[in-house]
């Protein structure tokens, strides 16, 4: 399908790699609900991929929700670290992250979450996130100024590999749309797995790949080694 040769990986995490786009749908249609507001698809797609703060400033003014900032987040933490634990790896991510890491391809998270949200998140999965040369963790890394959209996190990230890649060879997995059209931004090669629910028109022919899940991505379309039995 392409003629790109691709040298280094970056993962988002959230939908992703574990499924924690779930709950964090159940914490806040919960917090929404508490004052009588109704948390929507529309708003979550919107907050997806951005920094913690972006995110609660956006939903209190969306929904006009009688909360500080920090009251939101401290209200999310308590639900999180009830149920971010127990979130499950995705179909198809164990299997890819493990090819791409046995074949030396330099692979890297980059996420809009905070060190306290990401060791939540990989507190079950420590073996497999101990497979990625480095994590950028947007919300608490002072290098990433500006959020999902903005290119910047990928570009920290890419900055912070031992080889130094060119842009337009680095391949970024995504789900959100914030995320997707950040990686573009930065110049790489996209591949979205978008929610079933996302508007795909957004980004079609802008994105390189888009899929309904990392089981149907194929490594040797993007020259890197097959699966083996594949």
């Amino acid at each position: 399908m392409s003629n790109s040769y691709i040298t280094h990986v970056i993962f988002d995490v959230d939908g992703l790699i574990l499924d924690t786009e779930r709950v964090y749908t159940e914490c806040l249609e919960e917090i929404c609900g508490e004052f009588g507001k109704t948390f929507t698809w529309d708003l979550k797609a919107k907050q997806m991929g951005m920094k913690e703060r972006d995110s609660a400033q956006l939903c209190i003014d969306t929904l006009q929700l009688p909360l500080s900032a920090d009251e939101y987040l401290l209200k999310l933490k308590e639900k999180l670290a009830q149920k971010l634990p127990t979130a499950q790896v995705l179909p198809g991510a164990k299997k890819l992250i493990h090819h791409l890491h046995s074949h030396k391809i330099p692979i890297a998270v980059a996420t809009g979450t905070d060190s306290w949200g990401f060791a939540q998140r990989v507190a079950g999965h420590k073996e497999l996130f101990d497979l990625f040369h480095h994590c950028v963790l947007s919300s608490s890394d002072p290098d990433v100024k500006r959020g999902k959209p903005a290119p910047d996190c990928f570009l920290v990230c890419a900055d912070r590999f031992d080889e130094k890649p060119q842009l337009d060879q680095v391949l970024v997995f995504e789900d959100a749309p914030n995320g997707a059209e950040a990686a573009v931004a930065a110049g790489m090669k996209v591949v979205w797995v978008p929610d079933p629910r996302a508007d795909r028109s957004q980004l079609q022919g802008r994105v390189h790949l888009i899929l309904d899940s990392l089981e149907q991505f194929k490594p040797e379309d993007y020259h890197l080694p097959p699966y083996e039995n594949s």
